[in-house]
């Protein structure tokens, strides 16, 4: 039996094709544009852009200066859990930072890195708003989850958002023993 060359390579080019275009037709249909829609409909998101991997969801949000941060993280990870599954979800806030407010944030952000270290939570905003007095005009605003600190710093129109990531204690037995 002797077989010929161009049907093998046509047959093997027409079945990459249905099974990759498949693939990616179901990524973006069935996972990608669902997750936007619940992400584009949270309020205070400008727009959205992902990049999801087969372990890894990460998202790159544009938000307006007065959304709450927190309530879109938890929007996306309890509407969207049924296409997230146990993928590790990232989140990253694209700002259009001004100079003064980054340079505020590099000022206190010895503080709060500290109070993240040490655990001691309820430190930062009571940090934040009293080192947000000496600036005419800012304001900030702190909230936790059980996964991340978030926290908004805004002067006017514009806004700075920042996601820092925590570590609950863990509850158990002495690591020694």
């Amino acid at each position: 039996m002797k077989l010929r060359l161009l049907p093998v390579l046509v047959t093997v080019c027409i079945s990459a094709v249905v099974l990759f275009g498949g693939y990616f037709t179901y990524q973006s249909l069935a996972m990608e544009n669902p997750l936007n829609k619940i992400i584009t409909s949270a309020p205070g998101v400008q727009s959205a852009g992902m990049t999801l991997t087969s372990s890894e969801a990460d998202i790159d949000l544009k938000l307006n200066s007065d959304a709450n941060l927190r309530e879109i993280v938890h929007k996306i990870t309890t509407d969207g859990a049924s296409i997230l599954g146990k993928k590790e979800l990232s989140v990253k806030v694209t700002n259009d930072s001004v100079p003064a407010l980054d340079q505020w944030w590099s000022s206190v952000l010895f503080d709060v890195a500290q109070a993240m270290e040490t655990k001691h939570y309820s430190d930062i905003p009571a940090t934040l708003q009293d080192k947000a007095k000496q600036v005419n005009g800012l304001q900030t605003d702190t909230q936790m989850d059980d996964k991340n600190v978030y926290i908004r710093i805004t002067d006017g129109t514009q806004s700075k958002f920042v996601i820092l990531p925590r570590t609950p204690a863990k509850i158990g037995v002495w690591p020694n023993e």
